[in-house]
Order: structure tokens, then sequence, then C-alpha cells
């Protein structure tokens, strides 16, 4: 197969190491920095051109879309799309992926286990969303926060309702949601890939944090997830329709809950910490599934 990733780092550990599965297995893969691309939307002759040159001849395409370029990559992606190339995510999977907002109603309209969630906008009503969580300790979110930033826990009912105003103050859309204490300031990182968590890893924040992130100086260690977990971790990628993904689960009392699905996990903790070769299963998927024209829409909304 020909096969395009569009990625802003070639030095990055995952892109090095999705070019280093795809070569060892015969393909030819081609980095694309994804702002460097330009569009030809033409109906009779649709385009992708990248240094002066048209990009053709791609049997599938890998998106590793920063969260900051979603807006113009999801538009190269959709390109793709509309040329008959196979997309490893879709386009619109990964748009409903990175509205926070969008993917929690998502999941919870189809059943899946979350975190209980209020989200505003410059409310003046903190003790009330405070009340419809059963009070502090609660967590706050900037809606744009990535990797832990933009994320603080409200201990008391008085600090956290003195944060929510203070995020309403400048105008910010925020989540409150509650703090599952009994998770232990641990999560569990899957791998989905296709139908079937292929790694899957506990992330502990460091000490006196209770964000698990590992770019904020949290440890992983490897871990065998429950049936429960599996299947929840699996449901949560169908529902946002993406055929690879990060969930990222809490161990609550009553269940797993979702905190997030990413569309772009980083494979560097993952493939580190369970010595599983993580970015072959993502190039056997590709070998399996990318036909052309072919697409596997399966979440709605």
């Amino acid at each position: 197969m020909k096969i395009a990733m569009l990625a802003r780092n070639p030095n990055l550990y995952s892109h090095k190491r999705l070019v280093e599965a795809a070569e060892e297995r015969g393909h030819e893969i081609d980095i694309i920095d994804t702002l460097k691309v330009y569009i030809n939307v033409a109906a009779h002759r649709p385009e992708l051109r990248y240094r002066g040159e048209k990009l053709e001849g791609y049997d599938a395409v890998i998106p590793r879309i920063g969260a900051s370029v979603t807006f113009f990559g999801t538009a190269v992606l959709r390109q793709f799309e509309v040329m008959g190339i196979y997309p490893l995510n879709e386009s619109v999977a990964i748009s409903r992926s990175r509205d926070k907002l969008r993917s929690l109603q998502l999941l919870a309209r189809r059943g899946i286990g979350l975190p209980v969630t209020v989200f505003a906008h410059s409310t003046g009503q903190a003790d009330d969303i405070l009340d419809m969580l059963g009070g502090a300790p609660v967590v706050i979110k900037l809606l744009e926060g990535t990797q832990g930033i933009g994320v603080v826990l409200g201990e008391t009912n008085s600090a956290a309702s003195s944060m929510i105003q203070a995020f309403g103050g400048l105008k910010a859309n925020i989540l409150v949601q509650e703090f599952i204490k009994e998770a232990g300031n641990q999560d569990i990182r899957c791998l989905v890939v296709g139908d079937r968590v292929v790694a899957s890893m506990m992330r502990k924040g460091a000490d006196g944090d209770f964000r698990s992130n590992l770019h904020r100086g949290g440890s992983a260690s490897s871990i065998k997830i429950t049936p429960e977990e599996r299947s929840t971790a699996v449901r949560a990628a169908q529902v946002m329709g993406l055929n690879v993904c990060g969930v990222d689960l809490l161990r609550a009392n009553h269940g797993p809950v979702v905190m997030e699905v990413n569309s772009s996990p980083g494979l560097e903790g993952l493939e580190k910490t369970t010595e599983i070769d993580v970015a072959s299963k993502i190039i056997l998927f590709l070998e399996k599934n990318a036909k052309p024209g072919k697409t596997r829409t399966r979440g709605k909304g």
C-alpha cells in the first residue's frame, strides 16, 4: 500500500513508530505536514497539493491531527475522503470526538457510563451547579483544555464556587464533573483498534496531583482490564465512529466511567509500558480494511 500520514512533527515517537511498522510490512508511507496542504474543491477534479505537487496514488491516510489544527486538518482529511482514499479515522468522527461536550452527550445517549457532568458558560449560579453534582469535591475543566491543562480540583464548596465564578468571569465554556474519589487519582487508557482493545495501562498522577496525564508527570503500569471495561472502551469508540482511539476510563463504585475519547492517542506510553507493538496492529488494521472508497462511519450525531 501507499499510505499518507497527516502529521506536523515527523520526529514524534508515535509518528516514527507508525512509519517503522508500515515499512517493515512493505508499505510506502509519506509524512505530510497538515498545514502545508492546499485543496482544490472542484467537483469534476478534486485534488490536494503539497509543496507544488499533487497528492495522489494513495490507498489510505493516517490522520495524526493535533487539537490546535482540528478545523483545517479535518478539512484536508475530508478531501482525501472525497477522492476515495480510505481514512484510518474519518473526519466527521475526529470532529465529533474533539468536541468534549458533544462527545459526552453522544456517549450519554447511548448509555455509556460517565461522571455526572454540568456544562456552563459565564454563569453566576455556581451554588446551583454544585448542588446538581451533590457538592464538592468537583473537577472543573476548560472545554478547550488538553493534556490536563485547564483542569482544576475544587475540594470544598467555597473553593469550587470561587473557581466556577472565576472561569465565568473569563467568559469560558466549562465542564464541572463529580470527582470519582474511589479511582484514587488513577485512570485507565485503553487503546482500541477496530473492535478490540489491543493494549491498556493504568496511569497514576504525580504526588499531590489528581490528574493522571503522563505529560503532567504521572506514571504508568500495565494492567489487565475487566470484561466490562473492555466492552465500555469498544462501545465508546463505536459511538464516536473511530477505528483507532484511546479511551480513558475511571473505576467508579458503580462501574467504569468514560472521561475522554482521544482520536490521535500517543503510542509511546502504551508501547513502553505494555511492550505491545501497537503501531503494527494499526497498520494491520489498514491492510485488512483499506479498500478504495470504503469508509466505516459508525457513530451518529
